[in-house]
């Protein structure tokens, strides 16, 4: 199959729907509710992880690197306004850290940070699609698919864990339901 049948399969167009109500979802972050936001969430990573499983094999056309449209700033504010809207909830404790094989100490990780970095890849990738120059996208498709496998699909596995706990077990006084207008992520 040509590089132009793979970026336009079924399955890369529907990661890329996907992949474009995540990035609207943490780019809209502040307009949420804590509860919305964890909400919405739950919702979305599940199907941003299938759909990147279902990514067909592809190869590299250009040896030139995949541009980078997610800027440090950009990328701190994301996990800034994610952090302030989860506040004490956005740490937890990481069980897949490779450090845990050899010490006692739990590992702290913070959602924000997972989902931030998980957003740097996803954006950066729907960019290029974006912008439509063929060998672009193929070459952002060869490295979100590389960098699910090996980076941040764990993160979003960790990140939606921490997401369901809060979402399923919060406290009495936090009595959790979701908002019964809340946007489905079902394609």
């Amino acid at each position: 199959m040509s590089y132009k049948e793979i970026i336009y399969s079924k399955n890369v167009v529907e990661f890329v729907t996907v992949g474009v109500e995540y990035c609207l979802l943490l780019e809209r972050a502040t307009e949420c509710e804590p509860k919305e936001f964890i909400d919405r969430a739950v919702k979305i990573l599940p199907l941003l992880y299938l759909k990147a499983t279902l990514l067909p094999e592809c190869a590299a056309e250009s040896d030139d690197s995949t541009e980078e449209f997610v800027t440090e700033e950009s990328y701190a504010m994301t996990v800034n306004s994610i952090a302030s809207l989860l506040k004490e909830k956005d740490d937890y404790l990481e069980t897949f850290h490779p450090e845990m094989k050899f010490s006692d100490t739990p590992v702290l990780a913070s959602i924000s940070e997972d989902l931030a970095d998980i957003y740097q890849d996803v954006k950066n990738f729907v960019s290029s699609f974006s912008i439509g120059h063929e060998i672009s996208m193929n070459d952002a498709l060869v490295a979100c698919k590389e960098n699910f496998g090996i980076f941040w699909g764990q993160k979003l596995v960790n990140a939606l864990g921490a997401l369901h706990h809060i979402r399923f077990n919060a406290d009495e006084s936090e009595s959790y339901e979701p908002e019964e207008d809340s946007k489905d992520y079902w394609l």
